[in-house]
């Protein structure tokens, strides 16, 4: 099963830097250009020069973002800015944000963890990935040699309570608190009394592992894993390459909030546009719903909710693009149909999501979008559905499909039948932040 362990991390020296919120960032694949950037000028010691550098016309081989992110990581220990923690320690974290509902928390251990074959008990992936970025992180981490950024990751607690260990191991003042640029609050305790480490190391050696968000980094580390492995034939076991950082939060945590990424079609091809509709309505009960309220962020609330209702009973989701401003919400006729156009080898989990029959029969078989660069040229992916329908309205894609969030519940399902999701088919909100701690991979 799951083997997590304490690990000696490398964090901000406190003492140098004064404002920790300064120096964090969100994970690299959420970052836009423009944030990248500002996240450049916020601080010159801000993570981002380690984890999303810039890239320069005159970059080559001897001199590039990650070459100048391993340099500037090397730089910063010499100066004291970032300091390694003296003895094994746990990280566990408490996140603090706002929802319609009110105040949300998250809790979370960051802990190193055992890399497993895909699939394992010990991690659980549930989304597709896409090898350009298992590259960039790769070339990053070969050079490097650190995780700069923690996975996502989900441990099951059905029977004990994971939260609740957390919050008993963490009852003093925090060590470190920062806030991101969404308005969250990180709050991160250190670890490191014997009795707390073991008490964790047991809890967590009986459950297993879901990878909720950073697939990538995942992939990455088993590649990275298995390039050391075959460059060294006697290796042991306990090298820091054979593990992964990760924060682990409970399966049943109140503040596990899976947010749906929404999908948007750029494509020429009119004749495809106009015979869209026809195909639809042969699979799916196609309801035409009018504009509400005055503005358009009204008339989503009300799409959204409607949307949400009618996906507690099938799977369901929106189309916008097709009848001028109005949103055709789209449910199966026939389940059974649908399941058998469906891959055959499937499980019944993944037939029945809604993001899977979206992209198996409408972006895949109905407008040919079935192959990795297809994919790249006509997908755009965003969770901000006004954006979405903004994006139709202004001509720069011909179509939004407006997803409802899969439950979490229903996110473990589909990893524990060994299926993964369409790649972005959940967003865990809030992200981790990136530089509150870091694992060095050297020793």
């Amino acid at each position: 099963m799951a083997d997590v362990q304490p690990f000696c991390g490398l964090r901000y020296n406190v003492e140098l830097i004064k404002d920790i919120t300064a120096v964090i960032s969100p994970p690299y694949d959420i970052i836009s250009a423009e944030e990248q950037k500002a996240y450049h000028q916020q601080s010159p010691y801000n993570v981002i020069r380690l984890e999303f550098g810039e890239e320069f016309p005159s970059d080559s081989p001897q001199d590039n973002k990650y070459i100048r992110a391993a340099n500037t990581l090397e730089s910063w220990l010499k100066e004291g800015i970032l300091v390694r923690e003296p003895t094994p320690a746990f990280y566990v974290f408490q996140h603090r944000f706002a929802q319609e509902s009110g105040i949300k928390e998250r809790w979370g251990l960051t802990a190193r963890v055992r890399i497993a074959r895909s699939g394992s008990a010990a991690a659980r992936p549930h989304e597709s990935v896409m090898e350009d970025r298992i590259l960039d992180r790769l070339k990053l981490l070969r050079v490097a040699r650190a995780n700069f950024s923690p996975i996502m990751a989900i441990i099951d607690h059905s029977r004990d309570n994971f939260t609740k260990l957390l919050m008993e191991v963490s009852r003093a003042g925090a060590d470190v608190t920062a806030m991101d640029h969404d308005g969250v609050i990180h709050n991160m305790w250190v670890i490191r009394d014997e009795k707390s480490i073991a008490k964790i190391t047991s809890w967590c050696s009986k459950k297993s592992i879901y990878i909720a968000d950073g697939h990538h980094r995942y992939e990455t580390a088993a590649a990275y894993e298995r390039d050391k492995k075959a460059a060294d034939p006697y290796w042991s076991g306990d090298e820091p390459f054979n593990f992964v950082m990760m924060t682990l939060t409970g399966s049943s945590d109140p503040g596990l909030i899976a947010l749906p990424t929404h999908r948007l079609v750029r494509f020429e091809d009119d004749h495809l546009l106009a015979s869209l509709r026809e195909k639809l309505g042969k699979l799916f009960h196609i309801e035409d719903v009018a504009p509400a309220g005055n503005t358009k962020t009204d008339s989503l609330k009300a799409w959204l909710k409607r949307m949400a209702k009618e996906g507690r009973r099938h799977a369901a989701f929106g189309v916008y693009g097709l009848s001028k401003d109005h949103l055709l919400m789209l449910h199966p006729r026939k389940k059974a149909k649908l399941h058998n156009l469906m891959p055959r080898e499937r499980s019944r989990e993944w037939k029945s999501l809604d993001v899977s029959i979206l992209h198996w029969l409408i972006l895949r078989q109905m407008m040919g979008i079935d192959n990795p660069q297809k994919e790249a040229a006509s997908l755009e992916y965003t969770r901000d559905a006004v954006e979405a329908v903004e994006k139709v309205d202004a001509g720069r894609c011909q179509l939004a499909f407006l997803m409802n969030p899969i439950p979490v519940s229903r996110v473990l399902a589909v990893a524990d039948a060994g299926e993964r999701m369409p790649p972005k088919s959940t967003y865990f909100y809030p992200k981790l932040p990136t530089g509150l701690v870091m694992y060095p991979l050297w020793d």
